[in-house]
């Protein structure tokens, strides 16, 4: 049901979009801090409505198909924001071109292999993309007027999440061809009706 707690803790990752996308627009080192908490506590709901799924035995179909979504949604949301607002800094928006591709490459993937009941499994190496992305993304939403806030103006913010980026990049490119290798795989071993019966 969409009022359990794990898939109200996805839709909450979904209302707080249109939150960060307005604080990061207003360009004031208060609102860049406050961006990055909430993405932070975002990204912290995106552990806890799986964690709560499966040991509350709550997990549904509405859930797995919700919780993809969210988080795509905020990775897109909080990139093309930073994008639009010159946050990009030190070649960042390289690396994010590459992750947004590698999101909608990846999506397409499991849709079609949906229809063969086939699943792609997340692996480690995605996981360790997955904490560089968003440490990535919060180092760039607070960006280096917040340095001043906290009495570190030296602090390199900026450079430290454009350097995470391209990390994340580096992994999106590996896990990337490893789920298409996967992916074509399964067409490959899929009857010639299941390629040809959705088109």
């Amino acid at each position: 049901m969409i009022t359990d707690l794990p898939n109200l803790l996805t839709l909450s990752r979904i209302i707080a979009i249109p939150v960060l996308v307005l604080l990061v627009a207003l360009c004031h080192p208060a609102t860049d801090a406050a961006a990055c908490v909430l993405f932070i506590l975002a990204g912290i709901t995106d552990y806890f409505d799986g964690h709560l799924a499966r040991s509350r035995q709550l997990q549904s179909d509405l859930g797995r198909m919700l919780d993809p979504i969210a988080d795509k949604l905020l990775v897109g949301a909080s990139l093309m924001v930073l994008a639009g607002t010159d946050r990009m800094v030190f070649g960042a928006l390289w690396p994010a071109i590459v992750i947004l591709c590698r999101e909608i490459l990846v999506s397409g993937l499991r849709e079609y292999l949906a229809t063969t009941k086939v699943s792609l499994p997340v692996t480690r190496l995605a996981k360790w993309k997955t904490g560089f992305q968003m440490t990535a993304i919060g180092f760039l939403l607070a960006g280096d007027s917040t340095a001043g806030l906290i009495g570190l103006p030296a602090l390199p913010i900026g450079l430290t999440g454009s350097v995470l980026l391209w990390i994340a990049a580096i992994l999106t490119l590996i896990t990337g061809w490893d789920y298409v290798l996967t992916g074509l795989r399964h067409v490959e071993q899929a009857p010639r009706g299941a390629r040809t019966g959705s088109r």
